[in-house]
């Protein structure tokens, strides 16, 4: 009779573990994390503050727990919720019928990041939706902006988006796509992989972050835990697609498979140099004027830009969680806030040098765009930088991925920006959209995996049927 009472304890404990998970999620939709109180949540969730901290003793622990919380509710299918067969059945056949790759075809893209968030991955993927759309395909993009959503925690411009997974199902049915991308490996990013797995559909992925580091940087997280759940996440895919060669390899150094080559390109039309007549933002600024543009983020490295000691004035552009820290600490910097087109791109033009300290970036479009201008870049030797840079003429690589970068700024000041532009004028956004259609065909299912399923199938066969008398 003993035996049922630890269950009930642990499906006790089990249920206000979640209450109190519930009114995390309910309390960052009305307020920021740092406007959190412990008694607050405790109030929401209907339990005692000292019940909140023994499940959760520091909002470090809280923070991890609800987002694996959020991970497992944003994809929760409903158990009365019969599966629509004859539906995976007729996209499963569209998907996999035989196809000239560069025909028009219906592709759905699944993404956590989208706009108005302002990123890397955003401008990448709109700028693909517009070429894949100019080439005549149907474009469907399942984005935060079709659900219910809250800011992530440590970063409240980023919208989380919940209760996903049965809105994405219909969504599949009703479009009925030919080609499946899921393009981030967040909620919507979860609950397309499981619908793909479910119903045996053939997708691909792309690796755009390195979630590993960046989650590490921000919570007490081992690297090895990220790893394993990327890996998790991309073992089903028909292509993982990267975009440089050093991810390639440190990726496969990992263990993920099917990887593939996808390019990056570059609007030379928006970014180009100052034209003649055009006023000079940082005219009251001392010069060189040392730029960086992007997330104000402790995983972008800024801090390794703010402390150099340079000539001139450092200029930091963009939004982030970390803008009110190193505005306070490094009153030498001058910050200018988030800037997008017209106004970006001339930022761009009027320095002298932009500065990527990152690490933990797969590509850094920023490093494009600001070539595009013509201003040089100086850069850690990280991925991304390291496949761009040498050899090219329009930028210079720190000694080290922790020395150097100051070195680096300063010999970028000689380069000639004519150079730079000409380099930058190599990329294009057709040829990326070309990349991405061509990846859509994952990769056939290699010969000695199908082997040993045959040969298991026979055995099974052959167990089954009775033995001859």
């Amino acid at each position: 009779m003993k035996t049922p009472l630890p269950n009930l304890r642990d499906r006790q404990r089990e249920e206000t573990r979640e209450q109190i998970l519930r009114a995390v999620g309910d309390q960052l939709e009305k307020r920021s994390l740092e406007d959190l109180s412990f008694a607050e949540i405790a109030r929401d969730a209907g339990v005692g503050e000292r019940t909140v901290y023994r499940h959760f003793p520091t909002k470090e622990a809280l923070l991890g727990a609800f987002w694996a919380w959020l991970q497992t509710e944003a994809f929760r299918q409903q158990p009365d919720r019969p599966k629509a067969q004859r539906t995976d059945r007729r996209i499963r056949e569209g998907i996999t019928a035989p196809r000239d790759a560069m025909r028009p075809m219906r592709i759905l893209v699944a993404t956590d990041a989208w706009e108005p968030q302002v990123n890397g991955v955003v401008r990448t993927l709109t700028r693909v939706v517009q070429e894949l759309q100019a080439m005549g395909h149907v474009v469907e993009v399942i984005h935060p902006g079709q659900f219910k959503t809250f800011p992530l925690p440590t970063y409240a411009e980023i919208k989380v988006a919940i209760g996903v997974y049965e809105p994405v199902q219909e969504l599949f049915k009703d479009f009925e796509p030919e080609a499946i991308h899921i393009a981030t490996e967040g909620p919507i990013g979860l609950a397309a992989r499981r619908i793909c797995v479910e119903w045996k559909l053939p997708f691909t992925t792309s690796y755009h972050t390195r979630f590993p580091e960046y989650v590490s940087a921000r919570l007490p997280l081992p690297l090895a835990a990220g790893y394993a759940y990327m890996k998790w996440f991309h073992k089903p895919s028909g292509r993982l697609m990267v975009a440089t060669p050093t991810m390639r390899e440190e990726l496969s150094r990992h263990g993920f498979r099917n990887i593939s080559a996808w390019s990056r390109g570059v609007d030379t039309e928006n970014f180009h140099p100052r034209r003649e007549g055009e006023p000079d933002l940082f005219a009251d600024l001392p010069k060189p004027i040392f730029l960086y543009v992007g997330r104000v983020a402790v995983e972008k490295n800024i801090e390794a830009f703010c402390a150099l000691d340079l000539p001139g004035t450092k200029v930091v552009v963009g939004p982030g969680p970390q803008l009110d820290e190193l505005k306070e600490k490094y009153p030498n910097v001058v910050f200018k806030g988030p800037k997008s087109g017209d106004e970006l791109a001339a930022h761009y033009a009027c320095a002298d040098v932009f500065v990527f300290p990152s690490l933990t970036d797969t590509f850094g479009l920023v490093i494009l765009e600001a070539m595009g201008a013509g201003t040089p870049v100086a850069a850690y030797p990280a991925p991304g930088p390291i496949d761009i840079i040498p050899g090219s003429g329009a930028g210079v690589l720190a000694l080290t991925a922790t020395e150097g970068l100051r070195e680096a700024c300063l010999q970028c000041l000689d380069l000639d920006r004519k150079k730079v532009r000409a380099f930058a004028e190599t990329f294009s956004w057709r040829a990326c959209a070309e990349d991405f259609v061509k990846n859509l065909q994952p990769y056939p299912e290699p010969e000695k995996t199908r082997f040993w399923r045959r040969l298991r199938r026979l055995a099974r066969v052959r167990r089954r049927r009775p033995e001859a008398a």
